[in-house]
């Protein structure tokens, strides 16, 4: 079973998708979605999980920022075209769909409402202090950011994010499994610090790098998407969530 609901942080109304098992639940996943929002592919992935036995809440951030769910799968549709210049001329739109989400301000309402998740799933019968985050891309770097502004969480599992900065990292008080393609420079060039800064601060940290994947090879929608890989990381992804929520 699954619902739309509507929570507020601060002043600001987002909703979030909840999708619920069938009988009492393992315990609640916090998932946030890639750039493009909560399109159908993350309720899927939402749905996934409460087949699982997890109770999820997918919370919609990035229409606070501009990026709707009509207009990330607009996007997404896009930029993921075999028409190269369909995806040329929809960068600029992507970029500029997306400045809001790099203002100061909206990462500090973004952490708050999804601490307002976090809040929704710790009220839920049979979750209490059970609650994980999973995220993706965009949402894979905010997994790690609520894994360190919010202690309730047990476990995080960000596949493909960028990493906060040390300061950030030492407060996070979670096992840490971060899910990577060997083909996504950016990410990959930082990962040895960021294994180091994660030692330092005695953060429990796994990092699987798939060596013939790139960024956002979990998504089966994708041009990207690498079907034995995701099937790995999925597999991995439970296996942890079971073993720490």
């Amino acid at each position: 079973m699954s619902e739309t609901i509507t929570l507020l942080a601060g002043d600001t109304e987002f909703d979030v998708y909840v999708a619920r098992p069938a009988g009492e639940p393992r315990g609640g996943v916090v998932l946030i979605p890639e750039i493009w929002g909560l399109v159908d592919q993350i309720r899927d992935v939402a749905d996934r999980f409460a087949a699982e036995g997890w109770l999820v809440a997918a919370a919609d951030i990035l229409s606070q920022a501009g990026v709707e769910p009509a207009l990330g799968a607009e996007l997404f549709a896009l930029l993921n075209s075999e028409d190269e210049e369909a995806r040329t001329a929809a960068q600029p739109r992507m970029r500029e769909a997306l400045a809001a989400a790099k203002a100061p301000e909206y990462s500090a309402w973004a952490t708050r409402a999804l601490r307002t998740t976090v809040d929704l799933l710790e009220a839920s019968p049979g979750v209490g202090a059970h609650v994980a985050v999973v995220g993706f891309c965009f949402g894979g770097t905010y997994a790690f950011l609520l894994a360190a502004a919010d202690d309730r969480i047990r476990a995080a599992v960000p596949f493909y994010g960028t990493a906060p900065e040390p300061e950030r990292i030492a407060d996070i008080r979670c096992p840490v499994l971060a899910l990577y393609g060997q083909h996504d420079p950016a990410l990959i060039d930082a990962l040895p610090s960021v294994r180091a800064e994660m030692a330092a601060a005695g953060v429990d940290f796994e990092a699987v790098v798939y060596p013939d994947a790139s960024h956002a090879f979990f998504n089966d929608r994708g041009r990207r998407y690498r079907a034995e890989d995701a099937a790995d990381a999925w597999a991995r992804t439970l296996r942890f969530l079971e073993t720490h929520v």
